[in-house]
């Protein structure tokens, strides 16, 4: 066994596939979690050293192995200069210098970032659940309690709301007959002892607000029309909050363009278009409704694709997977970016900004590899 630096690996820890690169004082991994890459292609255009190559997609690329992932990066090829870890819009891929998680690049501001903006207005906000049932990528965080009508265990409904309930009993109409506590577990009608001194029914009706819904049945029940019962709501919002987990967005824009109250405001970190000529789709094949991270792609009853573009965020994955020829195009023109567009990051968009569609795989030697031809020779 060699004695020399630096050294090099490629293990896999569960559904991580770990990149070493171990120097003489220092240890860089690069992770990719592959459970949770889309094989999008990206970090491929965006590796400044070319040593991420595209892996089987669709159904070819189901069970996580090492040799069979999306996206095969070449551990002695690569620099572990986190480019990649910057670009992956799907937070797929960390680096670890040190067993510490660190991008250097970012922090000598020698390259941008995604300019996300991932907002929810907490004032127009009412905590109902669209936007947590609707996001394709699960980064919603619906951080509110749950209610007896969601879970059987959980609070009880009249704690949903904040209000203040007021319980007033008239005791010149009260006679203490009982009722109102027979039918209701918030009232208490407690007699005194019953003597022959006074001859006379005597207590206090007892009412407990934290049991107490303001249902009024006591109100009606009561024959003496004794009873008021008033509930102020203070504020009909759910308690809780509800943010987007900006890590886990892929600025898809189901969240934003579904919110009923207008509370959402995402912005796509791509601009441009993709379109599909549906004619060429092979018959039944879905590959690219599989593999859309953003659920932006659906099959029609007559068994051609549909892309809406309002949900598609660019990324790409779709165009990697088709396996027929020139059917899915994408054309990106621009990137929301935050910081200095440094001449790395001008190439890198210059690639990314490139036209594109796929071709069928005829090259015997690269079946297993996604082959791509650039709009130019499309």
């Amino acid at each position: 066994m060699s004695n020399l630096f630096p050294k090099f690996s490629r293990t896999q820890d569960g559904l991580d596939v770990v990149m070493e690169q171990r120097l003489l004082q220092a240890t860089n991994r690069l992770i990719l979690k592959s459970e949770t890459c889309t094989g999008c292609g990206i970090c491929i255009e965006a590796c400044p050293e070319e040593a991420i190559t595209l892996g089987r997609l669709g159904g070819y690329g189901k069970g996580a192995v090492i040799d069979d992932a999306k996206v095969s990066i070449d551990a002695e090829k690569c620099s572990y200069c986190g480019v990649c870890v910057i670009m992956c819009p799907f937070n797929a891929l960390n680096l670890k210098i040190d067993e510490e998680e660190k991008l250097p690049i970012l922090e000598k501001e020698g390259f941008p970032e995604y300019d996300m903006v991932t907002e929810i207005d907490e004032e127009k906000c009412v905590r109902c659940t669209i936007c947590d049932e609707i996001c394709p990528r699960e980064a919603i965080d619906r951080d509110v309690p749950l209610f007896e009508g969601a879970d059987d265990e959980g609070l009880d409904r009249q704690k949903a709301l904040s209000a203040k309930t007021e319980f007033v009993v008239d005791d010149e109409k009260c006679n203490y007959c009982g009722i109102c506590g027979a039918v209701c577990p918030a009232i208490v009608v407690k007699h005194k002892p019953f003597s022959p001194e006074t001859g006379m029914i005597e207590g206090k009706v007892v009412w407990d607000e934290d049991l107490c819904d303001a249902c009024k049945v006591c109100v009606e029940a009561c024959p003496e029309e004794a009873i008021t019962v008033e509930r102020t709501v203070e504020s009909k919002k759910l308690p809780g909050t509800v943010t987007i987990v900006q890590e886990d967005c892929c600025t898809c824009t189901w969240c934003s363009q579904n919110c009923p109250e207008e509370a959402i405001t995402v912005e796509k970190i791509f601009e441009g278009d993709i379109s599909a000529a549906v004619e060429k789709c092979p018959a039944g094949c879905d590959i690219c409704v599989e593999v859309c991270p953003c659920n932006a792609i659906h099959m029609q009853e007559n068994g051609k694709i549909a892309i809406n573009s309002d949900f598609c965020m660019l990324c790409g994955a779709c165009v990697n997977a088709c396996p027929g020829e020139d059917i899915i195009i994408l054309k990106r023109t621009g990137i929301r970016v935050k910081g200095k567009e440094t001449d790395l990051f001008k190439t890198i968009k210059a690639k990314l900004l490139s036209p594109r569609t796929s071709q069928v795989r005829e090259d015997q030697a690269k079946i297993g590899e996604v082959q791509l031809k650039s709009m130019e020779t499309a």
